[in-house]
């Protein structure tokens, strides 16, 4: 099999992400009884029901295996690949960093008397380092199995439930089977914290981080307006035509994309041309272009 840059640079990728992603798990969430859903949560589960003599790594890999087969004719054979290294990186890393990072915790944290507050940031911080690792990997056109790869299944037999309801459902079962093996309303509460942060915290890796500013001009001195950002804010104008349908009259409406710290400067240069210029600014999650973020083949 031939390995293009492009292909290495992918599981190089994926390997990073299930690093932190491990990491995460280890440090702040499996010691702690925080099962945030999916097969990791299950993986916790089990790890302490059984006095933590079988590891959650592999745990994580037997029940994703099924999976992975199963999901074989529902998913393209390069994202089961991709998928399939994801959970086996994720599932080794676990199981071999364990017992390392759980001496040091010992070492640095033996005389540590926690608190509520203290398990809610490992809550908050397991969450957060959870969506970055997960960001690496789905950002690759890959998962590390569990239960999203559950939910494509059931949508197959359920096809009028939506696969993000069945998602918040299985995660929802796997928390309130954690809540009930542990005794804990507040380990759940605190498990709901985990996954809510990793959710939102991977939807903005995703979604990119270079916001911008996407401005919709309408004003009668378009023309000049335009020439003066191209020249003194040098960023390209679109114009788009249009029409006014209560006073019929034809307009050209400007559209431009800045960066957040010259929203200013565009205020000032149309303020200056036209007053009364109709300005509509919205945000804009990630730029890929000219004057903004190359664009990256994967």
């Amino acid at each position: 099999m031939k390995f293009s840059h492009y292909k290495i640079t992918s599981l190089l990728q994926i390997f990073f992400g299930s690093i932190i992603l491990a990491l995460a798990m280890n440090i702040f969430l499996i010691p702690y009884k925080i099962a945030p859903g999916g097969v990791s949560g299950i993986a916790t589960v089990i790890y302490h029901v059984s006095g933590e003599r079988i590891p959650v790594g592999f745990t994580m890999l037997a029940i994703n295996i099924p999976l992975f087969l199963a999901a074989m004719k529902i998913k393209g054979r390069n994202f089961i690949i991709k998928s399939t290294l994801g959970a086996v990186f994720l599932s080794v890393i676990i199981d071999i960093t364990e017992q390392g990072i759980s001496r040091l915790r010992e070492l640095v944290l033996a005389s540590a008397d926690y608190s509520s507050a203290d398990i809610l940031l490992f809550a908050l911080a397991g969450g957060f380092a959870s969506g970055i690792g997960l960001g690496f990997v789905f950002k690759e056109d890959a998962t590390t199995g569990g239960t999203d790869m559950a939910a494509s299944l059931l949508n197959k037999a359920f096809p009028w439930i939506p696969v993000g309801t069945l998602l918040m459902i299985l995660d929802g079962l796997v928390i309130l089977i954690a809540t009930v093996v542990f005794k804990s309303f507040r380990l759940g509460l605190y498990s709901v914290v985990a996954l809510y942060v990793s959710a939102r915290t991977l939807d903005r890796f995703l979604e990119g981080l270079n916001y911008a500013k996407s401005l919709m001009i309408i004003s009668r001195e378009s023309e000049k307006i335009a020439r003066a950002l191209m020249e003194n804010i040098d960023r390209g104008v679109t114009g788009i035509y249009g029409k006014g349908m209560y006073t019929d009259n034809p307009y050209m409406i400007l559209l431009c994309v800045v960066k957040k710290e010259e929203i200013h400067r565009v205020k000032n240069e149309v303020k200056k041309i036209d007053p009364n210029a109709f300005v509509l600014l919205t945000d804009v999650r990630e730029v890929l272009g000219e004057g903004f973020t190359s664009h990256h083949v994967s």
